[in-house]
């Protein structure tokens, strides 16, 4: 894989978890990183040490990608200040299982509004300035299994996550012309916080691999696409399941 390190990743909900995995992946590709958490913490100050150790340049930005405004003056501050991001990791999001008929327009709103409205929060205000640098980029939408197939217990989720990737493969289609890439990934069960043991159990025996996957796996997969060798892949959804939709 192609090593640049004069290039930054921006990666949204980068504290833990699926996002925490790909800082380090990339930082072990030689990309400086950009990290984000909602707000400081143990998690996100752990990560920055962790990513600086690598040997490569390492910063956070904290604020909430429901917050519009604040999104906006975080991202265009920091690229004004450091030069535009290379790649870009959509990953932020959080899930709220019940079954819809029990579903309070809260559980409803607050998963639409962070993994959805969040996505355009984050990447809208920064497409023109990708398209800018004129030397093309690499957008990523960490997306969900349950946006391909949808999953009993998340109607809201499903619905987010089929979003993105209704999002991703259009706005691919609107850069492809400008050498930037626009590609999502659907991870089914991953090891991760939001993962409850009583999901899992229910899970595993519908997933022929017969185990959980590990973030570091979807990462490898991240990391490949925002390299120069993925430069042909575009509007691709690309699953991580264990051949759980095959």
């Amino acid at each position: 894989m192609s090593i640049h390190p004069s290039k930054s990743v921006f990666i949204s909900g980068s504290s833990r978890g699926i996002g925490r995995a790909c800082a380090l992946c990339l930082a072990g590709h030689g990309y400086d990183i950009v990290l984000h958490g909602k707000s400081p913490s143990q998690a996100l100050e752990q990560t920055i040490a962790d990513v600086k150790a690598m040997g490569v340049n390492v910063r956070a930005l904290s604020f909430d990608v429901c917050d519009r405004e604040a999104a906006r003056q975080a991202l265009l501050k920091d690229i004004e200040e450091n030069g535009m991001y290379w790649g870009i990791v959509a990953n932020a999001g959080l899930s709220r299982d019940v079954t819809f008929a029990g579903m309070e327009p809260q559980a409803w709103d607050s998963v639409l509004k962070t993994n959805l409205d969040g996505f355009y929060n984050v990447v809208q205000p920064l497409v023109m300035p990708m398209v800018h640098t004129r030397r093309g980029g690499r957008i990523v939408v960490i997306a969900s299994i349950s946006g391909v197939m949808g999953n009993r217990g998340q109607v809201n989720y499903s619905a987010a996550k089929a979003g993105l990737i209704g999002a991703a493969k259009a706005l691919a289609l609107e850069l492809a012309s400008r050498k930037i890439t626009v590609n999502a990934v659907a991870p089914g069960l991953i090891e991760t916080d939001m993962v409850d043991e009583s999901v899992t159990e229910r899970a595993l025996p519908f997933i022929p691999m017969k185990r959980v996957g590990k973030p570091e796996e979807v990462a490898a997969t991240v990391g490949f696409l925002i390299s120069d060798d993925a430069a042909y892949i575009t509007r691709s959804v690309i699953e991580i399941d264990g051949g759980l939709h095959g």
